[in-house]
């Protein structure tokens, strides 16, 4: 066990997300199997995009585990890059709060954006499988913080490795969409490259220079 004053606190939200993971699996446990096996396999894609809802029950679980998961990995990445911090409940719940405002409104801006230029079904579909994708770096960061809190290797290993992961997640899921929807980008190459700057590399510029200028 790492050598934390506060361990308990990161285990019991680990805990949490275990537990909103395993109600996910009761809830359809034939889905979570599909989506287990996302990776590499377009099967889970092609049958659960269709007839999809605007609030999933199944993905909010996976949603919250998200968001708790990355809300720890994000304090120990922070600690070892940055000034290490310590743990105050009410500091970790804005971390929380904040991660999945951040996600919540840059979901809804962009399911918007698919309204203003008439593609809600095309909209839709990416962003089911941008939510699939995302919510599997969930469990992916989940069982990265089990090694950052129960075991004794390099903290900076673990970080860069699930980094690396979660990256190699996100480029498979990225060329999922691109291939799918070929045709569509290729006769709006404009506002692809428009989604891209604003919606998908623009909120991270902006949290860089949020963090640069709290840490000068």
């Amino acid at each position: 066990m790492r050598n934390f004053i506060t361990y308990e606190w990161f285990t019991i939200f680990t805990i949490l997300g275990l537990t909103v993971i395993a109600v996910a699996k009761f809830v359809n446990t034939m889905r979570f199997n599909d989506f287990i096996a996302v990776i590499g396999n377009s099967k889970y894609l092609k049958i659960y995009s269709k007839g999809q809802k605007f609030i999933d029950i199944f993905d909010s679980f996976l949603f919250a585990n998200l968001v708790i998961s990355l809300s720890i990995f994000s304090f120990f990445a922070y600690s070892a890059y940055n000034t290490p911090l310590t743990f105050e409940l009410s500091l970790f719940l804005k971390i929380i709060f904040t991660i999945a405002t951040v996600l919540l409104i840059k979901t809804l801006l962009e399911r918007l954006l698919g309204s203003l230029f008439e593609i809600d079904a095309v909209m839709d579909a990416y962003l089911f499988q941008k939510t699939t994708f995302k919510n599997y770096s969930g469990i992916i960061f989940l069982c990265s913080n089990l090694f950052l809190l129960y075991t004794e290797i390099n903290t900076n290993v673990i970080i860069v490795t699930t980094f690396v992961i979660v990256c190699i997640v996100h480029l498979i899921g990225f060329a999922t969409s691109f291939k799918n929807h070929q045709n569509i980008i290729s006769i709006n190459y404009f506002y692809f490259l428009l989604y891209l700057c604003a919606l998908e590399i623009g909120p991270y510029v902006l949290l860089y220079k949020v963090f640069s200028e709290y840490n000068t």
